[in-house]
């Protein structure tokens, strides 16, 4: 699993991080891949591209996976 530094001091939605994380190449793949139910998040399937991700996030599609890690200073409690 790969750890992915994200600016958190705006919403990330789940559509961002898949291209960000390079777990998909386009927003094309990625609202396809989620409204089929292929990605997961901390192990639950989730259809919403839109779905705001936090700080120790983890998501998946397939084999691969990453974990959403805030840059300093913007952790849970921000």
């Amino acid at each position: 699993m790969d750890d992915v530094e994200c600016d958190l001091s705006s919403k990330l939605t789940l559509g961002q991080f898949l291209k960000l994380a390079s777990l998909l190449d386009s927003g094309a793949e990625a609202k396809d891949a989620v409204a089929s139910g292929a990605v997961t998040v901390n192990g639950d399937v989730d259809e919403r591209r839109g779905r705001g991700l936090v700080d120790g996030d983890v998501v998946a599609y397939g084999a691969r996976a990453a974990r959403v890690v805030a840059r300093d200073g913007q952790g849970r409690d921000q």
